[in-house]
């Protein structure tokens, strides 16, 4: 402030006021200088106050940007959080649904199964039982032939039989009865064929021969039989039909009165068929083999043959 210029001391009547003027402006230089105190701390306070405004409001600004963000993050993650939430348990439904559907379809399969299986088991029954009234008809049919039949309708009957399902009583009743019917009828075509080789009828007797031993192959006279049918095809020039029959019956016969028999008419076969080294060798076996045969001597006269010409 400028400084006040020294007034003359005035006469002592205005001293006082002088005095009481200059005390006035003295108090008034120090409330202005409060004032302008005041001022200057009301300016660092505005400033100040400013700042810490411009502050806050940097501070609300970037707490209220970080709350956006916080808050888009928290929305994001609350959305997939929910969204994860709703893919878990529709899987979960999904899988539990799965676990039923294949509970319930095991169930229909395997009542599907047993209810086929039933029904196989009906069928079957059925089946069976169908089976056993179709061998019980024909058990009776058979039965009644075998009283009145004859004996190759029995045995004609009897394979037919044979495809029932007859119990094992039956069958073998049965077997006994075509067994006895094969051997009678075995032997009358035996002795038939017998009769028609002594009267030289021997396309007859090599019928009569070949249906014995279809009845009956294990029979008694089977040997024989096998014999009897090999002199007939060689009569019948079909020798070729007898060696192999005749190379088995010579080689091993239920009846050892055939082998030597056998063995030089199949000697014969095969001179006939002109088998020369198979005829020699042949009659050379027979030759040793059976030394008191009473074909010993045409066996011996029959290799003396073939040796000279072949």
């Amino acid at each position: 402030m400028p400084v006040a210029q020294r007034i003359p001391d005035p006469p002592p009547d205005r001293a006082a006021e002088r005095a009481r003027v200059q005390a006035a402006m003295d108090e008034l230089d120090e409330e202005l200088r409060d004032i302008k105190r005041e001022i200057i701390e009301s300016r660092g306070l505005v400033i100040k106050t400013n700042n810490l405004t411009n502050a806050l409001a940097a501070d609300l600004k970037s707490i209220g940007k970080r709350q956006r963000n916080f808050e888009r993050r928290t929305f994001w993650n609350s959305a997939a959080a929910n969204l994860l939430f709703v893919v878990v348990v529709i899987g979960m439904v999904k899988f539990a649904w799965d676990a039923r559907v294949e509970s319930v379809s095991g169930e229909t399969r395997n009542a599907k199964a047993e209810v086929a299986r039933l029904t196989g088991e009906v069928e079957a029954m059925q089946k069976e039982a169908e089976a056993r009234n179709r061998a019980e008809s024909a058990a009776a049919a058979f039965y009644e032939l075998m009283r009145s039949g004859s004996d190759k309708e029995l045995i004609e009957a009897f394979d037919k039989l044979r495809q029932e399902k007859l119990t094992r009583a039956e069958m073998a009743i049965f077997q006994d009865a075509v067994t006895k019917a094969r051997s009678e009828l075995s032997s009358s075509a035996y002795h038939e064929g017998l009769e028609h080789v002594r009267s030289g009828r021997w396309h007859e007797a090599v019928i009569a021969f070949e249906e014995a031993l279809r009845f009956n192959p294990s029979a008694t006279h089977a040997p024989s039989a096998q014999l009897n049918l090999a002199r007939g095809y060689r009569r019948l020039n079909r020798q070729r039909d007898a060696i192999p029959m005749l190379v088995k019956l010579s080689e091993a016969s239920a009846d050892s009165e055939v082998l030597d028999d056998a063995m030089f008419l199949l000697a014969e076969c095969l001179i006939d068929i002109q088998a020369w080294n198979d005829a020699k060798t042949t009659l050379r076996t027979f030759v040793r083999r059976y030394p008191k045969s009473p074909y010993v001597n045409d066996a011996k006269m029959a290799l003396a043959d073939l040796s000279l010409k072949h």
